[in-house]
């Protein structure tokens, strides 16, 4: 497993009973996770003094419940790196800290390169990637579908003091935006995806990783550079294996590339007990 473990402003306290207890910087959130099928052992006193717990509702989403009054947003640091955290209607908070091992890695890589390096983050989200590959130096195209989390993904680069960096957001179809960078002949040196399990296009589109993730990967493939850097796909769909992607990465890129491949559990450290939690799945190609 890629352990994100070098965090100080965040902390995976407790689990147990499927729930997790999380530090973001001086907030402590109670909320479920599905991967948590282990019982809590004993609900001491750090799962009841909680700041906020997010309950579902057996009708479909939830909501929290806060203890104490939250700030609207706050701000949590990894390394260099800054970002704003915002517990969200659908649990979430803006940001995954165990991708952390991913930044370290592409952080490292891009540094390393001593050349010039292109990276175009899909899905990406409020850009906890872009941030990171921005601060390694590299020129990085941002493409989400969401305004919201494009925006978010913009203070989350100025807080990290990158606002004049050259970093490109898009809000768009992440598909149609491959296909028009293969028309127009872009090219790219690293390609970092998040791809959902699901997805509807603005025209109807299905989108269904098990049945669309290897045609993807072979669209984006072709806007690679002719000296590419790496290939990163990430993914919190259930039930496919990290080797999965291995092998889409392989029949995409290593036969044309060479290079090496890995593919992995990510997760974090369990404070209390010394497990660690699994939390999603990742398939590495590197030069």
């Amino acid at each position: 497993m890629q352990v994100a473990e070098n965090w100080k402003d965040y902390e995976l306290m407790d689990t147990g009973g499927g729930e997790k207890l999380e530090r973001w910087g001086g907030f402590v959130l109670r909320r479920p996770d599905p991967q948590i099928i282990w019982p809590l052992t004993k609900e001491t006193e750090i799962w009841t003094k909680v700041s906020a717990h997010y309950h579902r509702s057996s009708s479909g989403g939830g909501q929290w419940e806060e203890k104490v009054k939250l700030p609207e947003r706050w701000t949590i640091s990894y390394k260099e790196l800054r970002f704003h955290i915002k517990p969200t209607s659908f649990k979430h908070t803006g940001l995954f800290p165990e991708q952390a091992a991913n930044w370290d890695w592409m952080m490292d890589k891009i540094r390393s390169a001593n050349r010039p390096i292109r990276v175009l983050n899909l899905f990406a989200y409020t850009g906890g990637a872009t941030v990171a590959c921005s601060a390694a130096g590299a020129e990085v195209v941002h493409v989400d579908a969401a305004k919201g989390m494009v925006q978010w993904a913009k203070e989350n680069a100025a807080l990290s003091g990158l606002a004049e960096r050259p970093i490109r957001y898009i809000t768009d179809d992440v598909f149609k935006f491959v296909a028009r960078e293969e028309r127009r002949g872009s090219k790219y040196d690293a390609i970092i995806m998040d791809p959902p399990s699901y997805g509807r296009g603005p025209n109807g589109e299905m989108w269904k990783l098990e049945t669309d993730l290897y045609r993807f990967v072979e669209s984006a493939s072709r806007i690679l550079s002719d000296n590419p850097l790496f290939f990163l796909i990430n993914s919190y769909t259930t039930g496919i294996s990290a080797t999965v992607l291995t092998n889409i990465l392989s029949l995409s890129l290593k036969d044309r590339f060479g290079g090496s491949l890995m593919s992995d559990e990510i997760g974090l450290p369990i404070t209390a007990s010394g497990l660690r939690l699994p939390c999603g799945i990742l398939g590495r190609w590197e030069a």
